[in-house]
């Protein structure tokens, strides 16, 4: 579609939206302002005023915040620096090899409903067509804008409508709801996102299959009858819940992902039960996909580890286990729960600084830390947790593979 397309949503836009679109239509036609910018090595205020001699106060202001955004975005997207983000879209899109994650599940046509700055819609169109879906005609202009930055606006094509409208038969669709609609933060209840829980199931009954990305910390569970749930984790931080439904989803009702190894492990629940044991030479922290997922048992019982507590998601074993589902610690010594015999080991050990990591006990780790004695120069690890029933104190080493 030229620059010069016009936005034609299904109903007039607000005089916001149109703003919106023109502000981003002239700065698009004027990249001098975004060299400007981005070579730039003084102030910002210097700079905007220099700016503002030339280019009028919005322009300069639309150009200094895509400058930003395009910064905040190069830990997201390999593109980030010629692509084009609103600071809604950048915040609510889906980081480029979680997208690319989950585009392989797809080979046929998708519709993408909400596709924001088009981060999903730009991954799935690098294998299949796809239909890039809404409401704002800014967000479709940049998802076209975006498209072309990544080689594959051949193969995507935008529509601005509201996709409650919509009826796709024999597609896939992938479906990213609006979590900030209406809120100053994050929506953490699927019942405030918008789309709705109704009109997500409601596209869950009349589509073939396909995908709807949800909070990892939402209430996602008993929500989405016989579908797959798979969280995803990053470099250690879970990003999504995927909601897959119909020919997509999977036999089990949760899986979990690790990314960017690919590992990844499905199952319920109540498929396996732990045991209880003395805590061993290693102890393990599950990744938060596998933890979100509720899979630790499931985990356990594929690596051979040990819970240390019913109520612990720590694991633990005599023999090192690598596994990219757990991160492991060696043990050095295990402590009651109890500061003064903490501070007493420290002051013999080779720690110069301390990480200290707690899920169920209560602990304000800054502050005691600043109470602990460090007179060495390594790198040591305090974990609060609870072993068969007892909260102790274990002073471990972080084990960094390869």
């Amino acid at each position: 579609m030229p620059d010069n397309a016009t936005f034609p949503p299904d109903s007039p836009p607000t005089d916001a939206v149109n703003d919106e679109c023109r502000v981003l239509m002239e700065l698009h036609q004027t990249p001098q302002i975004l060299q400007l910018v981005a070579g730039w090595s003084g102030t910002e205020l210097a700079l905007q005023s220099q700016l503002r001699q030339q280019f009028s106060d919005e322009l300069v202001r639309a150009a200094v915040s895509l400058h930003e955004l395009r910064r905040k975005a190069a830990g997201k997207f390999t593109k980030a620096a010629s692509m084009w983000f609103d600071r809604r879209g950048l915040e609510q899109s889906t980081a480029e090899q979680v997208s690319h994650h989950k585009a392989a599940r797809f080979d046929d046509a998708v519709w993408d409903l909400c596709c924001g700055i088009g981060g999903d819609a730009i991954a799935i169109a690098e294998r299949c067509s796809v239909t890039a879906i809404d409401l704002n005609p800014a967000a479709c202009q940049r998802t076209r804008w975006n498209a072309e930055a990544y080689g594959v606006e051949s193969r995507l094509e935008t529509r601005t409508a509201d996709v409650l409208t919509l009826q796709p038969e024999g597609v896939w669709i992938h479906v990213d709801p609006d979590r900030r609609a209406g809120s100053e933060g994050k929506a953490s209840r699927i019942e405030d996102y918008v789309p709705g829980l109704p009109e997500l199931i409601g596209l869950m009954s009349r589509c073939r299959g396909g995908a709807i990305k949800v909070g990892p910390a939402s209430n996602f569970g008993g929500k989405f009858p016989d579908a797959e749930i798979e969280l995803i984790s990053l470099s250690g931080e879970c990003k999504e819940a995927t909601v897959w439904f119909g020919e997509l989803a999977g036999r089990q009702p949760f899986r979990a992902t690790v990314l960017p190894s690919g590992e990844s492990i499905a199952g319920h629940p109540l498929d396996a039960v732990s045991v209880v044991a003395p805590l061993g030479r290693y102890l393990y922290d599950p990744d938060p996909a596998v933890v979100r997922a509720g899979l630790i048992d499931v985990v356990a019982e594929r690596l051979d580890l040990n819970r240390l507590d019913g109520a612990e998601e720590y694991l633990t074993s005599d023999s090192l286990v690598s596994s990219t589902f757990v991160h492991p610690f060696e043990v050095l010594a295990e402590l009651p729960n109890n500061e003064s015999d903490l501070r007493s080991w420290l002051r013999a050990s080779d720690f110069g600084q301390v990480e200290i990591k707690c899920r169920h006990i209560r602990v304000h780790a800054e502050t005691l830390r600043r109470r602990l004695p460090l007179p060495g120069n390594q790198p040591g690890v305090v974990i609060l947790a609870r072993l068969n029933g007892k909260a102790r104190m274990i002073c471990a080493r972080r084990i960094v593979s390869g």
